[in-house]
């Protein structure tokens, strides 16, 4: 398995941004499609955006796309959330997470398909 360390997120105006790092360590960051969640305290977890091993492959949830990008740095084991236009509806805690995929232009935006996550950061976007 790998470990997640997410850093980035803070107290943001609507309309602002922010990015979102998680930095792996402990085995082969190019073997694992990442992912990136999000969780408001009642509700469930949700996916926002997910990226191949090789990071040419992404799909995003319809209510971030157009605003944030997901991309990934094999050769710095970190990948990235850019999120820009942001708005209250978007607070939550943001999670990364790794599953191991064979296919290099795999990825998952199914939760329990991940193996392994970070602690969470929180985003919180003021209107």
């Amino acid at each position: 398995q790998v470990q997640l360390v997410e850093s980035g997120g803070g107290l943001v105006q609507a309309g602002g941004s922010l990015r979102l790092s998680c930095a792996a360590s402990g085995s082969t960051f190019s073997s694992y499609a990442m992912g990136w969640f999000r969780q408001d305290p009642g509700k469930e977890r949700e996916f926002v955006a997910t990226i191949s091993r090789n990071g040419i492959s992404t799909y995003y949830a319809d209510s971030v796309k157009g605003r944030f990008t997901i991309s990934r740095d094999n050769a710095k084991n970190t990948v990235y959330l850019q999120m820009n236009s942001l708005k209250p509806e978007d607070t939550a805690v943001y999670y990364c997470a790794a599953v191991f995929k064979s296919i290099r232009s795999d990825y998952s935006t199914i939760w329990h398909d991940y193996d392994s996550w970070g602690q969470g950061t929180q985003v919180t976007v003021s209107s």
